[in-house]
């Protein structure tokens, strides 16, 4: 344990990171200290327990040990051979400010022959040296041979450098990370990485941890934030603990919110509470980038904005985004979909795009044109990663004690249900079902929400009338569709359904100027019928009322009002995680971003439609929830 304690000191205060590298074929011979990716054979990774011995045979250089003496003990601890210049190189790569190493290049720039005299003479010293070494190497054979003790010791034992590990061992270990979880976190290669899950896993101080190994960069300059002012003053707390023991000299600047360390690199340490706070950031650049509690933030707005702040002008830096944050909160639902929705966890995935799905890559003409941009990781956590806090069961016992939801978000870190859900009564399982045939006689309707910027969604119905259950079968949502294109589209996707009519967002039959068509003359001009909703006061929390109603599910048929096929996967991804008003009223969260497949199925549940009975011919016997059609507008 001592050992690994070491290596992580060593590995999180070094000056030049072991980053991953890649390969031109998985065949190529892999550099010293590193293994290849088993998710990606055309990159080699750091492999851990060499790199631990590897740090150390530096501090025995960095001591003034010889290169061949420290490669052999080197050889005999990780059972890899490595010759006497190849550490030195490593030495030089990673330790070029060693003051021990300094000083052996200008001696040897010094005392460097530069007459014919003088390079005559240093080879004979030259061979004089060899002839020793092959004197030395004769006698310890000769001693093998006669049986002596001396010979048979090890390199280790022979310079005692057990000893020197010993002392190393003793030295104060400022930070050293759990195993599991944490440490993953902490050697992550992704792009952007989530550590996320249960409270009290340790995320806090391993986002604290994270950027310790860049300190030592002139060029390395970093942001970490957390929603408001008084969320990030823990956070500065717990760095003035371990900042200043680990780099002598860091100074924080209340003023500047900013961390400033003797190699010059800095790291900001602010809040960025509401989305435009980000135009605060506009032309900075930063090689690493923290958001702890990322959920806290209702949109994904400020974290994609703050992707266009990631640059160095370094290119050994890498550049990163890691966050933390615990299930729940505002963000839930797109933190869900960015992180925990793409691929198992702990599993490396190609960054996907938050509406589509989609793989991002690089755009036709690009000389990676169809390769992924980047990859993201999510790291789940569990209070028991954390020995410091599960071991006394103390903490344990008060998130035991709390509700349900609350209980499985914190002590389990389930990303399957969000914190202060208006919807909580929805249930994949009972709320869902594979497609089928819907019966010509059914009748059909539509409802859309329109926005160009945002996302335009619409959904279609057919009504059971035999329950009066209320099928949600298909979905469209789609942006930066015009009225005209939007239309076109919804026709394009009934392909000879008989829809009569739909239920289209009031605010579109807003006038534009004195002449020009409004939205919902546009949309009926190309061939779709719509009606205005409900726009009268207190229209929200009736429909949201409604929707209510119609997820429960009935004692007698055991089935919900309402129903949605499994291909409405947007409108199933948004009603677990859309959060209430959080001052309490009946209302859902108005800063919640993503509620356009909401608002449209809010709209078809309040519109009144009439249901279709196969024994009532004549279609003039009123369903019990539902009424004719508005007269206004003759269908």
């Amino acid at each position: 344990m001592a050992g690994e304690c070491l290596y992580y000191l060593r590995k999180y205060l070094m000056k030049t990171p072991w980053l991953s590298k890649p390969r031109n074929s998985r065949y190529a011979k892999l550099p010293y200290a590193y293994k290849e990716n088993p998710d990606n054979p055309m990159e080699a990774i750091p492999d851990l327990e060499i790199v631990m011995w590897v740090e150390q045979a530096l501090d025995l250089l960095d001591n003034g040990y010889s290169s061949r003496k420290v490669s052999e003990w080197l050889v005999e601890k990780t059972g890899k051979k490595i010759s006497h210049q190849g550490i030195r190189n490593i030495w030089e790569l990673r330790r070029p400010n060693s003051k021990k190493l300094k000083l052996l290049k200008k001696n040897v720039q010094k005392n460097k022959p530069k007459t014919w005299e003088e390079k005559k003479l240093a080879a004979v010293k030259r061979k004089k040296r060899d002839a020793k070494r092959v004197l030395n190497m004769t006698e310890k054979k000769l001693a093998r041979l006669e049986g002596t003790n001396e010979a048979d010791k090890s390199v280790s034992e022979q310079l005692d450098f057990n000893a020197i590990e010993q002392a190393f061992t003793d030295r104060e270990v400022i930070f050293s990370p759990n195993p599991g979880p944490q440490t993953e976190f902490l050697a992550a290669s992704e792009r952007e990485v989530l550590f996320g899950g249960a409270a009290g896993g340790g995320k806090s101080q391993a986002l604290l941890a994270d950027p310790l190994r860049y300190f030592g960069v002139p060029a390395f300059n970093g942001l970490l934030l957390r929603r408001t002012n008084d969320e990030l003053r823990e956070l500065v707390w717990k760095s003035q603990e371990l900042y200043p023991q680990a780099y002598p000299g860091a100074k924080w600047q209340e003023k500047k919110s900013q961390w400033t360390f003797p190699s010059g690199a800095r790291l900001w340490m602010t809040y960025l509470e509401r989305p435009e706070d980000v135009m605060r950031y506009q032309g900075q650049a930063f090689s690493w980038i923290g958001w702890d509690e990322l959920t806290q933030h209702p949109t994904p707005f400020a974290y994609l904005y703050m992707l266009s702040r990631l640059r160095t002008t370094d290119p050994d830096l890498p550049l990163c985004v890691r966050s933390t944050t615990n299930p729940g909160s505002s963000g839930h639902g797109w933190v869900k979909k960015m992180f925990i929705d793409p691929a198992p966890s702990g599993k490396s995935f190609d960054a996907t795009d938050l509406d589509t799905g989609k793989v991002l890559t690089y755009p036709e003409g690009h000389k990676k044109a169809g390769q992924a941009l980047f990859k993201r990781r999510f790291i789940p956590s569990k209070l028991s990663d954390n020995p410091y806090l599960s071991d006394d069961g103390v903490y344990e016992a008060n998130l035991l004690s709390l509700p349900e939801a609350q209980r499985r978000q914190l002590l389990e870190g389930d990303w399957t249900i969000a914190e202060g859900a208006a919807f909580s009564e929805f249930r994949v399982h009972q709320h869902t079902c594979e497609p089928f045939d819907i019966p010509p006689e059914w009748r059909r309707f539509r409802s859309c929400d329109y926005g160009y910027s945002s996302h335009s969604a619409v959904h279609w119905y057919a009504i059971d009338p035999n329950f009066e259950t209320l099928y949600v079968y298909r979905e469209l949502y789609v942006s930066k569709h015009t009225g005209r294109d939007l239309s076109k589209a919804v026709l394009l996707a009934e392909d000879g359904d008989r829809v009569p009519y739909g239920i289209l967002d009031s605010s579109c039959w807003h006038q534009r100027g004195s002449v020009g068509p409004s939205i919902a003359e546009e949309m009926i001009s190309e061939g779709t019928r719509w009606r205005p909703s409900d726009r009268s006061a207190g229209a929200r929390v009736a429909g949201k009322n409604r929707l209510h109603q119609l997820l429960k599910v009935d004692d007698v048929t055991e089935k919900p009002g309402i129903m949605f096929f499994n291909t409405c996967r947007q409108i199933i991804s948004d009603l677990p995680v859309i959060p209430s008003d959080p001052k309490g009223g009946d209302d859902i969260d108005q800063r919640y971003a993503s509620d356009h497949a909401y608002d449209s199925v809010r709209y078809g549940i309040m519109s009144r439609i009439q249901a279709m009975s196969p024994f009532d011919l004549q279609h003039s016997m009123a369903q019990n929830s539902y009424r004719p059609a508005d007269s206004t507008f003759g269908y």
